[in-house]
């Protein structure tokens, strides 16, 4: 896999984590602690991605 792809694929597994954060927020009783593992991991995957586009 190319340094690209990998970026790349690390951007909809970003995207995606986007997307299921967006659904627990808007879910009637929000569970705090998945939300707050799941931005741990969005994070997570913003650092490799800057790290490997620098």
């Amino acid at each position: 896999m190319t340094q690209q792809a990998h970026v790349q694929a690390l951007a909809e597994k970003h995207a995606a984590l986007d997307r299921i954060i967006a659904q627990e927020i808007n879910r009637p009783s929000p569970d705090s602690l998945r939300l707050a593992q799941l931005k741990r991991q969005k994070l997570k995957l913003k650092e490799q991605m800057r790290g490997l586009q620098h």
